[in-house]
């Protein structure tokens, strides 16, 4: 098995993939902790930098980028310059970003986490701010959305649903890639934090274990209730494959064949930050659905790509090398 991974991983690079869902820019405001304000008791932090990062579905985009595929990025940005900085630095990872629908009458959404620390204080988040818009989109920004899928979808080798529930997926674009991707033959998965059962007749489904256990009407899942989700979820969305992820201790994948493959983690010692871990799976899965490869394989190579970026801080991303040297470190 491990071999096997670690030739899929070449034959990952160039396959096209779109990624489609709400982009958002995750903005880090650093500062040095200078002293205690006197109008109030808080910190005074001497600005130190800015760095903005893709997160959300752009957080998708960047790593199926960094995994070498060739990547369509679609959905909306503002007319503001977290857009702008956005889109350049997925442009620098050759990251077209033709797809980017510029709404000026909504921010591009953003999270900004003002981080603290100095020479002898542990760099830690002091806020976050979270900027975007509550209403659903314009008819006319919907159509250029819809005219971007309908013109490049058929040309894809697969294609990710990203949605966080803020409006970038609507009901005419869930059906147009649903029924798109199954007439074409194009793989499709879906990450849906809210409205994965809105999603029926996808190929492929990714929750993790809260939202699978929000999605069936349970509190929480155990072994047995993991599995009865697992089905149900196969059931009523019709879908292909099943995967919910489960932290530290690994993965489940469901088949339509009735196969249950459990994935424990492949790194449980150095776990730093499971932030955006999920768009990791989610792309990596894709691209190696792409290249040939079956749906345990993906899930496989997909779980220790989440090894990999959980020992870094933030939404990170892994590299083929990367991927490489943490399959032959497992073989160990």
């Amino acid at each position: 098995m491990p071999q096997k991974l670690t030739q899929l991983i070449d034959k990952l690079q160039n396959k096209k993939i779109m990624v489609i869902g709400d982009m958002v820019a995750d903005i880090y405001l650093e500062g040095k902790i200078s002293r205690i304000s006197r109008e109030a008791p808080v910190l005074i932090l001497e600005h130190a930098g800015e760095t903005v990062v893709p997160g959300g579905a752009a957080n998708a985009v960047h790593n199926a980028a960094a995994l070498g595929g060739q990547v369509y990025a679609v959905g909306i940005i503002g007319d503001d310059s977290a857009g702008q900085q956005l889109t350049q630095v997925l442009n620098g990872k050759n990251v077209n970003t033709q797809g980017f629908i510029v709404d000026p009458s909504r921010p591009t959404i953003t999270k900004t986490r003002v981080m603290a620390g100095g020479q002898a204080t542990v760099r830690q988040q002091v806020v976050r701010i979270d900027r975007e818009s509550k209403h659903a989109l314009t008819e006319s920004v919907e159509q250029r959305l819809l005219q971007y899928v309908e013109a490049h979808i058929r040309q894809m080798d697969a294609v990710v649903i990203s949605d966080y529930g803020s409006y970038s997926v609507f009901p005419a674009l869930r059906k147009l890639v649903i029924e798109a991707c199954n007439q074409a033959g194009i793989p499709s998965m879906v990450d849906s934090r809210y409205n994965i059962m809105d999603y029926k007749g996808i190929k492929l489904v990714k929750q993790n274990e809260s939202e699978a256990a929000s999605a069936v009407g349970l509190a929480n899942l155990d072994q047995n209730s993991l599995n009865q989700a697992g089905k149900t979820l196969l059931e009523c969305l019709a879908a292909e494959a099943i995967l919910i992820t489960q932290g530290p201790e690994g993965m489940t994948l469901f088949e339509r064949s009735g196969s249950i493959s459990h994935i424990p983690a492949s790194n449980k010692s150095e776990v730093y930050d499971v932030t955006g871990a999920g768009d990791t799976v989610v792309v990596t899965m894709m691209l190696a659905l792409a290249a040939g490869a079956s749906y345990q394989d993906a899930a496989c190579l997909a779980n220790f790509a989440a090894g990999v970026v959980v020992r870094k801080p933030g939404t990170a991303t892994t590299t083929p090398a990367e991927l490489k040297t943490a399959i032959g470190e497992y073989q160990q």
